[in-house]
């Protein structure tokens, strides 16, 4: 069942997810299951449950979103702040 909001324009999404973010962890959890299998390795499962958590999609808008934007915010966009002072008319 694909769910699409009023507007036809949005992206696609099957039951939590977008419809990209099912795909990508699909591959991934088979891809896990291959390394958990043959070498015992299982970080990849590991990985690709947090990624599917923070996929989860509420109101259009999931944890890796807010993530991003929080970092792009803290860390990675420059901020621009300008200082100065303006008298109040009633101070003249």
């Amino acid at each position: 069942m694909y769910i699409y909001p009023d507007h036809l324009r949005a992206k696609a999404t099957l039951w939590l997810w977008q419809l990209r973010d099912i795909g990508i962890i699909g591959v991934a959890l088979l891809l896990s299951v291959l390394a958990v299998s043959q070498l015992g390795f299982v970080l990849p499962i590991v990985l690709t449950a947090v990624y599917a958590f923070l996929t989860i999609r509420f109101e259009d808008t999931s944890i890796l979103d807010f993530l991003r934007y929080a970092c792009a915010f803290f860390i990675t966009k420059q901020q621009f702040y300008e200082w100065r002072y303006t008298p109040n008319a009633q101070e003249r």
